[in-house]
């Protein structure tokens, strides 16, 4: 195992298609990988734990779709159901972070990139999985930074 590696997965779980985003080994860009078929949740399951090794991931991220009040309401419990069912075949924990307007945020992407409308659906949820491993990096990153001493205006005189 490499000493350096912090290499990190993400999924943007639906209940056809599970969008797949990994890290550098760095733990600092998020880039898409696949999608996987989500209708057979135990093959899906073997898949990711099969990228999971051949990657040599340390970290797994599941993007929990709270409701916009923050509530977790049906699909949020499904995807918290799966990442349970994911977390005991891998024997290592999975973290559940907030994705909420992920899938917004996704479409836009693929629109400025001029992705015609029919092609969308194809790069949609690993786009969005790209996105939710991007923003659990960089917040990731903020908490650990050392704070920054205070400066105030009146320093500058």
């Amino acid at each position: 195992m490499d000493p350096y590696n912090r290499r990190v997965l993400a999924l943007d779980v639906g209940e056809r298609r599970i969008g797949v985003a990994m890290s550098d080994i760095s733990a600092t860009l998020s880039s898409p990988l696949t999608t996987i078929n989500g209708r057979v949740v135990e093959r899906a399951i073997e898949q990711i734990v099969a990228l999971v090794h051949k990657h040599d991931v340390q970290e797994i991220v599941v993007g929990w779709p709270l409701n916009m009040n923050g509530d977790v309401g049906p699909q949020a419990q499904r995807v918290r159901d799966f990442a349970d069912k994911l977390e005991a075949a891998l024997g290592k924990s999975v973290i559940l972070f907030d994705e909420r307007l992920t899938s917004v945020v996704a479409e836009q992407i693929l629109r400025d990139m001029g992705v015609r409308p029919e092609k969308r659906r194809e790069q949609i949820d690993q786009i969005a999985a790209s996105v939710i491993l991007q923003d659990f990096l960089e917040q990731r990153r903020a908490a650990e930074a050392p704070p920054r001493p205070f400066e105030s205006a009146s320093d500058e005189f």
